[in-house]
């Protein structure tokens, strides 16, 4: 009864988290029923995927003692019956993410796009929407069709034990063809998933903290230097339009210069209208109250950050040496080159609920960071920028696709927990019994039994594997994709670093103000800084 409510509790914090997370960056003059709901939904789902791996772990752990017995209530069947509601969790909320990226979100954004287009009847906007998505349907139809016939038997190397234990695992963990199909699909979305985690990711954790280090420049500073701005391109104005005193006409290309004048002359009279805001919002004053803060998180998200990465380094450079190498998906069984992460969670794992409480903290870390990233950089497909992600600006079509690529790092992001801490999320704090004997004058006196953490040496019944770790090394191609991906990440973090070192203090106003910018999107923004 208690374990509901905690879920409830969760589950509304969540819900009202997407709301106000929507609602601040949504656009006030374009923001409609079906698209907020949609992203809400999706964020939602996104948050909700994310808790799926703490909760296996603790799940699998929870059915052991501290000496390494199981549990009075935890026999066979009820460990299996735990291990089946795990993976169906597992299905079901993978099946609602097909569902959002191939059929849902599609359909909103086509429908939306042709909403802008032809105001016409809602019919024909729907059929036209249809229309589209059924492009993103077949796709989803052509993976799950690979998936359902896909062959699982790969060549493995002769003498290759722990190949051998890998695929005794993949026959404990099913032969089900739909479920197969449904894991290609996920697995492949997965990959684009890592694509979108190196790409926004990887740059949110270095551009994040150091943001909240350096901080943004002083508003009264920028409105000075605004204020000398106008006044030089006035007096350019005014020594152009001089010319033409006499009555004659300027020239095409003074004309362009002018025209380019006063577009320069409306986008800084704009920003002047908004540092004059800020400068005399509450919010302001707040921000620089607790700016001391500031740079303590943001020194302990860096921190963070440089943790993660040399123990992703780690764990790669492991498999690099000790797996079985890219026939088997660089999978490795236990730990040979231990790293931080390793280290801190079986000394997390005496005090309960530490342990948990670190693995919840690191997949919200990286979901914050993800979000950090896509406002920072806006979304891009390669070199074209689509969309800007703006505070009370967001189109809609921009919170469909952020929703999106969070729901595809989500998905990612078992992996990187997996790359971070192999060993502790293949068995979480499970332990199991060793006989020890002792031995007087070379003979055996007393028998005893110790506990040792779970690890690839020991017996298949005492040791219970989490269900994320089997769905991610279902496919080897998918497991081999991964680590290449790793190390790209680690690449792309590193890059992100230095960028962010180099480059100055944000602006105070980063972003809320472009020359393409009505004067009227100056109302949107006004109601945040009053």
């Amino acid at each position: 009864m208690q374990l509901i409510i905690i879920f409830s509790c969760v589950f509304q914090a969540i819900l009202i988290f997407c709301w106000v997370y929507v609602r601040k960056y949504q656009s006030r003059r374009e923001s409609e029923v079906i698209s907020t709901i949609t992203a809400i939904f999706a964020l939602a789902v996104a948050l909700i995927s994310s808790a799926l791996l703490p909760v296996d772990i603790f799940l699998v752990s929870y059915m052991k003692n501290q000496n390494g017995t199981f549990k009075d209530w935890a026999d066979a069947n009820v460990s299996r019956q735990i291990e089946d509601t795990v993976l169906y969790g597992y299905y079901t909320l993978y099946s609602i993410i097909l569902f959002c990226v191939f059929l849902w979100i599609p359909f909103v954004y086509f429908y939306y796009e042709e909403k802008e287009e032809d105001d016409g009847n809602t019919c024909s906007q729907v059929k036209t929407a249809f229309k589209y998505t059924l492009g993103f349907v077949t796709i989803c139809a052509v993976l799950l069709l690979i998936g359902a016939f896909v062959p699982l038997d790969i060549p493995n190397k002769k003498n290759s034990t722990e190949w051998e234990k890998v695929k005794l695992l993949f026959e404990e963990f099913g032969s089900s063809h739909g479920l197969t199909a449904l894991s290609f699909s996920i697995s492949s979305l997965t990959v684009i998933g890592m694509l979108a985690a190196i790409t926004y990711t990887a740059y949110g954790m270095s551009a994040l903290p150091l943001n909240l280090i350096k901080g943004t420049t002083s508003a009264a500073y920028e409105r000075l230097e605004n204020t000398e701005d106008i006044e030089e391109v006035e007096q350019h104005l005014l020594r152009i339009k001089s010319k033409c005193r006499d009555g004659r006409p300027l020239s095409s290309r003074d004309r362009r210069t002018v025209q380019q004048l006063e577009e320069r002359l409306r986008t800084l009279r704009r920003r002047e209208r908004h540092l004059e805001s800020i400068e005399k919002s509450w919010w302001t004053k707040f921000c620089e109250a607790i700016r001391p803060l500031k740079i303590v998180w943001g020194v302990f998200f860096i921190i963070v950050a440089l943790l993660f990465t040399v123990s992703l380094f780690l764990s790669n450079l492991d498999k690099a040496l000790h797996s079985a190498g890219f026939d088997s998906g660089f999978i490795i069984l236990g730990t040979n080159l231990t790293n931080p992460l390793n280290m801190l969670l079986p000394v997390l794992q005496t005090v309960f609920p530490l342990d948990y409480i670190l693995i919840t903290t690191i997949v919200m870390y990286f979901i914050f960071t993800s979000m950090a990233g896509i406002r920072n950089m806006g979304i891009w497909f390669f070199w074209i920028r689509l969309y800007k992600i703006r505070r009370g600006k967001t189109r809609p079509q921009a919170l469909l696709f952020l929703c999106m690529i969070l729901l595809l790092i989500v998905l990612h992001t078992s992996y990187m927990i997996y790359s971070l801490a192999p060993q502790y999320v293949m068995y979480g704090s499970q332990k199991y019994p060793v006989q020890s004997n002792r031995t007087i004058d070379g003979q055996p006196r007393n028998v005893t039994f110790v506990s040792k953490d779970c690890d690839a040496d020991a017996p298949e019944d005492q040791c219970i594997v989490t269900r994320t770790y089997l769905f991610l090394h279902k496919f080897w191609f998918f497991s081999a994709a991964y680590y290449f991906g790793n190390w790209a990440f680690i690449a792309v973090f590193l890059i992100g670093l230095i960028v962010s070192c180099c480059k100055g203090k944000k602006s105070v106003i980063e972003g809320e103000v472009d020359e393409d910018d009505s004067d009227m999107s100056d109302d949107e923004l006004s109601v945040y800084y009053r």
